[in-house]
């Protein structure tokens, strides 16, 4: 029975050491080119409008959102027919904003990072590519108003497009006016600012700043807002000059808020939609776990995370979203739908559709691009 026994520990240690294993990046790879095929298969006309309770242009921010981590896949995985995707959907926008050229809504500004990046992508060879997308930034800065950024997935939406012109143009300002908004937000908005030093975790917008609490007295931290600032830091430092006089605090946010999103990763490797309130719509959610699985990823690649630390949650983070959520077909199950807190979009399970399947692929993607990279570093 001893014997035995033993014999049960050792084979227990080599499930669970094989569980903890990233697959091979070919394996990684299938899964992402499955689940974005699924979604080229039901949207082949990348201009057609999405409809749920009103119809919208399909060059919204949740469809921006898809369209970076198609890039971030297009970039290691070269097909033609991904490349030919995004450039319909500029094209089929005539490379323009919702809310028109003049837009100061970050969630319509979102869809210039990948009209800059095609714009780069072909040596510059298409100004038209630009012209809106800057158009937007310049008449923002051309007035001293810097409080536009009053929730946080704006910050997601809008600072890589501020890091990209500045870059394309060799204008600082364009990085200067990004970290005024940026602290704004950080420091003045709800009266203290939407982020909680303390904790390293942001509030969504004013609406949940204290006294506001979860049900169980906690704070609300919502988990795809943490995970939008989390990739904003990732996508505005990856682009960012290394002399830039604010580098160094958007790094230390980053790092600070990836030690505190690591406390409260599930045994599952998921991460609750409220992230200190595991009973209020507490279960799997994917985009939130993936855009914390995309920066802990890009931290250990550049450097800054400590591998020892952050990898085994990258193991249990990517081997979940891996197995649970990705059907046979493609589709994606577990992704909470669009609203501002843990009660909204739901229900979140296996079989649910959100409201916009578009942005939880791109959330996966992104993950997933962001493992391969690692790997190969």
């Amino acid at each position: 029975m001893r014997l035995i026994f033993i014999l049960l520990l050792v084979l227990s240690g080599i499930h669970e050491s094989t569980a903890q294993k990233l697959p091979k990046q070919d394996k990684i790879l299938a899964s992402l080119r499955v689940a974005n095929q699924y979604f080229m298969n039901k949207w082949p006309d990348a201009g057609k409008p999405i409809f749920t309770n009103i119809q919208r242009p399909s060059n919204i921010w949740t469809r921006s959102v898809y369209y970076e981590g198609l890039m971030e896949l297009y970039r290691l995985d070269p097909q033609q027919a991904y490349l030919d995707y995004m450039l319909q959907w500029g094209e089929k926008h005539q490379w323009g904003l919702r809310g028109g050229t003049f837009t100061r809504n970050a969630d319509n500004q979102c869809c210039g990072q990948i009209y800059l990046d095609l714009y780069e992508l072909d040596g510059r060879k298409h100004a038209v590519r630009a012209t809106a997308i800057r158009a937007s930034i310049d008449s923002m800065m051309r007035t001293p108003k810097i409080d536009d950024w009053n929730w946080i997935d704006a910050l997601q939406m809008a600072m890589p497009v501020f890091v990209k012109l500045g870059n394309i143009y060799q204008d600082p300002a364009y990085h200067q006016r990004m970290y005024e908004m940026y602290s704004f937000t950080k420091n003045q908005h709800g009266g203290k600012g939407l982020y909680h030093t303390a904790e390293g975790l942001w509030w969504r917008d004013k609406d949940f700043v204290p006294p506001y609490r979860e049900p169980n007295g906690e704070d609300c931290y919502w988990s795809r807002g943490n995970g939008w600032v989390v990739a904003a830091l990732v996508r505005t430092l990856s682009e960012l000059p290394q002399n830039d006089p604010h580098r160094a605090e958007y790094l230390q946010d980053f790092k600070d808020m990836c030690k505190a999103v690591l406390k409260v990763q599930r045994p599952d490797g998921f991460w609750n939609v409220s992230l200190h309130d595991p009973n209020h719509f507490g279960g799997k959610e994917l985009s939130g776990t993936a855009l914390f699985t995309y920066g802990f990823a890009w931290g250990i690649r550049n450097g800054y995370l400590d591998a020892k630390t952050y990898l085994p949650a990258i193991r249990k983070a990517w081997n979940a979203m891996q197995q649970d959520c990705v059907h046979p077909n493609g589709k994606l199950g577990f992704v909470q739908g669009t609203g501002q807190e843990p009660k909204d979009g739901q229900p979140v399970n296996y079989d649910s559709t959100p409201d916009f399947e578009d942005y939880g692929l791109g959330c996966f993607l992104l993950a997933g691009t962001g493992i391969m990279k690692m790997k190969k570093k």
